[in-house]
């Protein structure tokens, strides 16, 4: 179950109490789900049940209860529980994570952009003509573009010429002249030139700290240790690469299952739409930076396990863990593409 698929079957509940006369509330577009917060349990958790609170006239935890009662019908829930003021955590079947990453590997690095192609709003996005701000702006529109919503990127002033070489930012003007929403970008200067660094390196410099924090430059960005987050990033990439070749070299291949010993990896990897849909919202490419780190060093642990080991033979936990590896690898090299950095498969 993908949390896409989790909010509808959370709205399909809420639909069935009020149907049933037990809530008296307008039915939501959509249920917010994410993996839970300290205090929670299980795989994903939402807060539907104290949003609709005020509007119900009940407590939270009396309109989580409602909503648990017809959520525990769902066989692919193991449990549903309410905790704190009234959140709902749910667990999920193991076949569950077997869907999520048959979804992953089905949409590739697609996976978690919009599925309509552009049918959204008309986005004008401005900054000014400075490394850090047009690197920023670049990395917004194209998460922007990936929800489904037109882009028009434009520059205050002129950008020197060798941001768009080495940096790879795309500044050109571009999409509808008329806008419905206009964000200007101006995130908190380089404190020197990061260009040395090389396109990824220096993308990352400027794009990993919030904006309002400075970066480091030139930090540790080039170095090829544990320290280095982006050494981290496409290192988990590359070895999830390199079991798929030697997986491949033993005569077995991925094949989606249940991996229960990886359940904060699997939910890393079912949170993507939803941290793409909130990078593109509040304009933060670094919770996506922040988010691939996350998804790396969850799937480290799991990745010394995938190959049998001496004369074992290739079993069904192989392939299903081997599946799960190429979904998290996928994940990353998706969401560093649309940081605009490479994800190479050898490092």
């Amino acid at each position: 179950m993908t949390p896409v698929e989790l909010s509808r079957t959370v709205l399909h509940a809420v639909r069935r109490a009020v149907d049933e006369g037990e809530l008296s509330v307008t039915v939501p577009e959509r249920a917010v789900v994410a993996p839970p917060g300290p205090g929670g349990c299980g795989d994903y958790a939402t807060n539907v049940a104290l949003q609709l609170a005020a509007a119900a006239g009940q407590p939270p935890q009396r309109v989580a209860e409602i909503l648990r009662a017809r959520l525990l019908d769902e066989q692919r829930f193991t449990d549903v529980v309410v905790t704190g003021p009234g959140f709902l955590n749910f667990s999920l079947r193991g076949t569950a994570s077997a869907g999520l990453v048959e979804e992953v590997l089905r949409r590739g690095l697609r996976y978690g952009h919009a599925t309509t192609g552009f049918s959204g709003t008309a986005v004008r996005i401005s900054c000014p003509a400075e490394v850090r701000a047009v690197v920023v702006a670049d990395a917004v529109s194209r998460v922007v573009r990936s929800q489904g919503d037109h882009v028009r990127v434009e520059c205050e002033g002129r950008p020197a010429p060798e941001w768009q070489t080495v940096l790879g930012a795309d500044v050109t003007t571009r999409g509808p002249r008329i806008a419905d929403t206009y964000v200007r970008i101006a995130p908190v200067p380089a404190p020197s030139d990061p260009l040395p660094l090389g396109r990824d390196a220096a993308r990352w410099a400027l794009l990993h700290p919030a904006a309002h924090d400075r970066p480091r430059i030139p930090g540790d960005h080039l170095v090829q240790r544990e320290g280095n987050p982006l050494f981290r990033v496409r290192y988990a990439h590359a070895r999830t690469r390199a079991l798929l070749r030697n997986a491949a070299d033993l005569g077995f291949h991925p094949e989606a299952g249940p991996v229960s010993e990886a359940d904060a990896l699997t939910a890393l990897i079912g949170d993507h739409p939803r941290v793409l849909a909130a990078t593109a919202t509040h304009h933060t490419p670094d919770r996506l930076a922040r988010h691939l780190l996350a998804v790396a060093d969850a799937a480290m642990p799991l990745l010394p396990a995938v190959l049998p080991l001496g004369e074992e033979k290739p079993s069904a936990a192989h392939r299903a863990r081997l599946a799960l590896a190429e979904a998290a690898g996928t994940v990353l090299a998706g969401g560093l593409s649309l940081l605009g950095i490479d994800a190479p498969d050898h490092l």
